[in-house]
């Protein structure tokens, strides 16, 4: 595997994230809005039909994922640090904001068929994820091994630490790839075999974690670094092998990549961009400036 070379503002994250500890989930409902950026409206181009006009449809996460995705106390709205650069986007380009729900499997079937402008889970760039769709970078992300406070296990960050081990990861992510890569590895080598354990529910995860029934889960670091710092009832065992660009993501050629840049970087100069990462606990995943379709995730 080939790791992206990062430039970003922090070092590599530590293995706990004590901002989380200070943040109030209830005071971060409050939106934080970005003023309009002429030079990033003016990239957006003149034959782009935008799913509703005036209007920029996000497909975002369903599920419960702080602090990357959540429902607000009216159990409706839905925050966190993907809808908030959502909507310094909308804001930037003189638009709208509608945020759309949808599952993981979802979002390249509905970018492709052209139910959503753009999408944000915390999609990470790769080769060939770049081959269907154009990438504006607004995080660099790492992969973490969480395991139960009290669990024996006290690293994992190679190969041979998950042999024979049962593992939360969720499907169709790199983090399922970089698993079985690993334990391919480890197969040769005539090491046990990892026991995968899929699970897209953040919650179902987590009790199965805590219930003995996994040893570990492997998911974004920004999820795992919220879970040990609000709840203390896990901790942080190791990194995956690489960081890799996190982006807003849109059809393959559409032409919207550059506005989406620019409005990016307008806010990261504005400093919007720096208040929705603070106030999520995702300082160490800042970057610079935003790349259009940087180098991605080869396996």
């Amino acid at each position: 595997m080939r790791a992206p070379v990062l430039t970003v503002l922090a070092l590599l994250p530590s293995l706990a994230c004590p901002a989380a500890e200070k943040l109030n989930v209830q005071q971060n409902e409050t939106p934080i809005h970005a003023p309009a950026n002429p030079q990033a409206i003016s990239k957006i181009p003149a034959d782009y039909h935008f799913i509703e006009p005036g209007t920029l449809t996000v497909a975002t996460s369903a599920t419960h994922s702080p602090p990357l995705s959540l429902l607000a106390s009216d159990n409706v709205t839905r925050i966190g640090s993907d809808p908030d650069i959502a909507r310094l986007l909308a804001d930037s380009l003189g638009l709208k904001l509608k945020l759309v729900p949808a599952s993981w499997e979802d979002w390249p079937l509905g970018i492709s068929a052209g139910r959503y402008d753009v999408a944000m889970f915390n999609i990470a760039v790769t080769e060939e994820r770049k081959k269907k769709f154009d990438f504006a970078t607004y995080r660099a992300d790492n992969h973490a091994f969480a395991v139960k406070r009290e669990s024996h296990i006290s690293r994992i960050n190679s190969p041979p630490d998950i042999a024979g081990k049962r593992i939360i990861v969720s499907s169709g992510t790199n983090q399922e790839r970089i698993l079985m890569s690993w334990d391919q590895q480890n197969r040769a080598k005539g090491l046990p075999a990892v026991t995968p354990i899929y699970l897209t529910d953040d919650a179902s995860a987590t009790l199965t974690l805590l219930s003995g029934r996994a040893d570990a889960m492997f998911g974004p670091h920004s999820m795992a670094a919220w879970k040990v710092a609000s709840r203390g009832q896990t901790k942080l065992v190791g990194n995956g092998p690489f960081r890799a660009w996190v982006a807003v993501t849109t059809k393959k050629g559409n032409g919207l990549a550059p506005a989406l840049q620019a409005a990016l970087d307008g806010t990261i100069t504005g400093g919007q961009y720096q208040q929705v990462l603070a106030r999520w606990g995702e300082q160490d995943e800042a970057i610079a400036h935003s790349t259009i379709n940087p180098p991605g995730i080869v396996y």
